[in-house]
């Protein structure tokens, strides 16, 4: 996205003020806005229009040991705010982040597949596929290790969520209650090992309370994992990832896990031109019943002019949220507007 704007200031907001930044920082903001026509299959589904628009201000500066600080707030569809951070970097350990919402942890890899507009999962129809988390995606605390401490072409990140599921809140007040504990994440990302390939891993526990006014709710902790890899070669990219998603609720017909298997490949007939092919498979094991599986299929085309993109993509969704029968099988087209400025 291009720049809007750029202004001087002598501090990034009052609570990086209280981190005492001496030299002035600056503060940008981008944007963009998707306008969308989705019609699907044999359903009703009134006005096909659609839009969304948001607005990220990042904001940098210095501390006087030289120290880097920054903050980021992000505005969609017209809320007060839908995620917020501020980061410190510490030279020799790497950049610590204080994060409200911005995808930290194992959220972080919860669709890598290659997609030429959007993933698979987010093209265009209501799938009710649950997607891997973690702790990481509400309110934490993040550490990106630094690359000097790891092989090249390495990245870690550790997530720490005090009260997991907690909603996003302002300075000197506190969450309340969620029924779960503390929870963290480890994330490891390597794209060294041979030209053109990117492996992912990453590792996620919260702590679940295994009695909520006298009743078992939970059997354990609930644990995670997601691993996959992508693989440019040429113009063609392909990449596959799996979820085990250990939910370990309690009761007669109480999820017990999800498992998903997604793969993509995109082909780039040039600088301007994508066209891909995704499918996520995901299984819902509950307590005493039948495993029941969703599937999504999307086959996309982006064309990209400048600071915008037209893309229209051919969705296909089976069983959705989990919910055997016709009524629940849809296909359905989008075509989308993009625009960054």
């Amino acid at each position: 996205m291009n720049k809007l704007t750029k202004i001087g200031v002598s501090a990034l907001c009052g609570s990086l003020a209280a981190v005492s930044a001496a030299n002035a920082g600056s503060m940008t903001a981008t944007g963009g806005a998707t306008v969308t026509w989705t019609q699907n299959e044999g359903a009703v589904t009134g006005n096909p229009i659609g839009m969304a628009s948001g607005m990220t201000f990042t904001g940098s500066g210095e501390l006087d040991n030289g120290n880097a600080v920054g903050t980021t707030i992000a505005m969609d569809d017209g809320q007060g705010f839908s995620t917020a951070g501020v980061t410190l970097d510490v030279a020799g350990l790497g950049k610590i982040s204080f994060d409200q919402g911005g995808g930290t942890g194992l959220d972080r890899l919860d669709d890598e597949t290659p997609s030429a507009w959007n993933v698979t999962n987010s093209a265009g129809l209501t799938t009710g596929i649950v997607i891997g988390t973690g702790a990481g995606n509400s309110t934490d605390i993040e550490l990106a290790v630094s690359a000097d401490m790891l092989p090249d072409g390495m990245t870690a990140y550790v997530s720490y969520n005090p009260r997991v599921g907690a909603g996003n809140v302002a300075d000197k007040v506190a969450s309340g209650d969620t029924g779960k504990g503390s929870g963290y994440d480890i994330v490891l990302r390597h794209t060294g090992l041979q030209d053109g390939l990117d492996v992912f891993a990453g590792y996620s526990v919260i702590e679940q309370n295994a009695n909520t006014a006298g009743n078992i709710s939970h059997q354990g902790d609930n644990t995670a994992y997601i691993l996959g890899a992508k693989y440019a070669m040429g113009n063609f990219t392909v990449g596959y990832q799996y979820l085990r998603d250990n939910k370990q609720e309690a009761g007669v017909t109480a999820v017990r896990y999800y498992e998903n298997d997604a793969f993509g490949i995109s082909f780039a007939v040039n600088d301007d031109l994508t066209l891909s092919y995704g499918e996520t498979r995901s299984t819902r094991a509950s307590q005493g019943t039948l495993n029941n599986e969703a599937k999504i299929q999307s086959l996309q085309l982006s064309y990209t002019m400048g600071g915008a993109t037209i893309a229209v993509a051919e969705n296909s969704v089976d069983n959705a949220s989990y919910v055997s029968g016709t009524a629940n099988d849809t296909d359905g087209t989008t075509i989308a507007l993009s625009l960054a400025f």
